[in-house]
């Protein structure tokens, strides 16, 4: 029997209403029994830009999945990203500099990069195998929580894609571009999450994973199937599913036939968008055309390449190329306070719609606030510039960049 729900949701406290209830109605046999099960939250952390681009998992919503599991009395709670090969080469916390560290501080948890885990086998095409982290295998339960976006190479990362995360390092990682579309289909057929939450709060358009535009869709989609999932998300984006090549791939291997299509078409969604389709120029199509994706690979691969793409002067050309999405910044932010400039607040609650942990802003500026995990989401979406921040950007300038003219005032 299929299993989907949406909730709609835009603020922090709706957010985790609306999911507690859902979770605790109609998921609750998925719940371990022991208040000692390993629990493992894999959000999508494709990069350091945050929820607000459209590019990574809501720490609103990773928060209150965290509440609902430790309301339940669960301890032994762990959030698990392995993050892209490009941050991961360049080592970079991608896990930091979101600040889901700091949130699994606030919350007691603990945090995993899973580069670095310990490792079971799973088969790909061809014979070729790869490892996976262990924690995405043998944990008790285990939460996947893409973010809705399309992407370049497949079209569209959504329940399905989110998974190359639990590949350990950039040696497995690469393996999966031998077939894309094959390989992510075997990976999702050997790793099975439990319960998919899907963060379509933001969503991301465009050039995605890295370089499209944020959408407000205001959404939460939840499932026990990857396949369905990500064939209503089709839907949801006005999108051909046959685009989406890991979809068309699982239709192709006879995973999804015509009962998942009839659901998919007949489920009940309360909005629909038109998402812009990836554009990732005529130099990166080219290379990154599926039929001699592998060959170039086989090129950027070698030590030589790979420290040529290391210097800054390669990784702009590659930047504005449109091969490489990310910029790669080794300054840190340097944060010593918020403060806000009452002159300019209206009071419009916008902070306390974003804070992740529910701080009473904007009033709590006045007074202490020591437990704020410094995501910046409120100093991003003030659409007044009152939230001022107390140290260096770093890193975050080059978001700011990007991004300001899409979040601050445009975020409603």
């Amino acid at each position: 029997m299929f299993t989907f729900d949406f909730i709609n949701a835009s603020t922090r406290r709706e957010i985790r209403e609306r999911l507690g209830a859902l979770i605790v109605d109609k998921y609750s046999d998925l719940f371990p029994s022991e208040p000692d099960a390993g629990i493992l939250i894999k959000p999508n952390l494709n990069s350091n830009m945050n929820a607000l681009t459209g590019n990574t998992t809501d720490l609103r919503l990773i928060a209150a999945v965290v509440e609902i599991l430790k309301e339940r009395g669960y301890k032994n709670i762990t959030i698990g990203e392995g993050t892209n090969s490009g941050f991961y080469r360049s080592n970079i916390s991608v896990i930091s500099r979101l600040r889901v560290d700091s949130l699994a501080g606030y919350y007691g948890i603990a945090t995993k990069d899973l580069n670095y885990s310990d490792t079971v086998e799973i088969d790909f095409e061809d014979g070729v195998t790869a490892e996976v982290a262990k924690e995405c295998v043998e944990s008790e339960l285990i939460i996947n929580m893409p973010k809705l976006k399309t992407h370049f190479e497949a079209g569209m990362s959504v329940c399905m894609k989110n998974l190359m995360g639990c590949l350990v390092g950039m040696k497995n990682k690469k393996k999966t571009h031998l077939s894309l579309a094959a390989n992510i289909v075997n990976l999702n057929r050997q790793v099975r999450p439990h319960i998919h939450i899907v963060d379509a709060l933001i969503s991301m358009e465009g050039t995605g994973p890295s370089r499209g535009t944020p959408l407000v869709t205001n959404n939460i989609f939840v499932g026990r199937d990857p396949f369905l999932i990500d064939l209503i998300c089709t839907r949801f984006a006005s999108y051909n599913y046959r685009d989406v090549t890991p979809l068309a791939e699982a239709e192709a291997k006879g995973l999804i036939g015509s009962e998942y299509l009839g659901f998919a078409e007949e489920v009940e969604l309360k909005d629909i968008y038109k998402f812009k389709k990836p554009d990732a120029g005529v130099i990166a199509g080219f290379i990154h055309n599926p039929k001699r994706q592998k060959y170039f690979l086989a090129i950027r691969n070698t030590p030589f390449f790979n420290y040529i793409c290391s210097t800054g002067i390669a990784g702009r050309i590659l930047f504005m190329t449109g091969l490489r999405q990310d910029v790669f910044i080794d300054k840190e932010t340097e944060f010593k306070g918020l403060s806000l400039n009452k002159e300019k607040c209206t009071d419009c609650g916008k902070c306390l719609d974003f804070c992740p942990i529910d701080l009473e802003l904007p009033g709590a500026f006045s007074g202490n606030i020591d437990c704020c995990i410094q995501c910046l989401y409120c100093y991003c979406i003030c659409p007044e510039n009152a939230i001022e921040l107390n140290g260096e950007l770093g890193f975050m300038e080059e978001q700011i960049r990007q991004y300001d003219k899409h979040v601050r005032g445009n975020i409603p």
